[in-house]
């Protein structure tokens, strides 16, 4: 018999001008990925990484896709979209540079969870809405780094309980 585990996150209470500053940050994220994604599929080297460096070609697509989203949502509650990227990491090894890229992932995937519950808490359900779509590209890309790296996907869910734990 299975359990079912029910997790309650609770909301962190935002503003709109609060909404705006985490999705730049969120913008900030998605600019990484766009570079590290072309970097990661043009320097990849390896026999066996030929296909998933292909796939990351894809996913620096689907990146660029995300950030106009993350701008126009930021451009919708008032604000200014920002133009910093976040550091990107890089390395020889083929397996590290596929890591990097699923731990950003993971993270980027828990943060998009958070957001869409302080967008429906504004009773932004549209931005939650453009969210959740990008949500699922971005579980596709965990995914495919997953299995590419032979490694079960992650829960992200514990990784969400880590960043925001519970009061007691």
């Amino acid at each position: 018999m299975n359990e079912t585990t029910h997790v309650h996150h609770e909301v962190e209470a935002v503003t709109r001008e609060d909404l705006v500053a985490l999705l730049n940050e969120d913008l900030a994220g998605e600019f990484k990925a766009i570079i590290s994604y072309v970097i990661y599929s043009q320097v990849i080297k390896g026999a066996q990484y030929m296909n998933i460096a292909a796939e990351l070609e894809v996913h620096a697509a689907e990146e660029l896709s995300h950030a106009i989203i993350i701008a126009n949502q930021i451009d919708y509650l008032g604000g200014m979209p920002l133009s910093m990227a976040n550091p990107v990491k890089t390395s020889a090894k083929a397996e590290d540079m596929l890591g990097f890229d699923l731990d950003a992932e993971n993270e980027t995937i828990a943060r998009y969870r958070q957001r869409v519950r302080q967008c429906e808490a504004l009773g932004e359900y549209a931005v939650a809405e453009q969210i959740r779509g990008i949500l699922v590209q971005e579980q596709d890309h965990q995914i495919a780094l997953a299995t590419a790296l032979g490694v079960q996907v992650p829960n992200v869910t514990q990784l969400e309980e880590a960043q925001h734990p519970k009061p007691r």
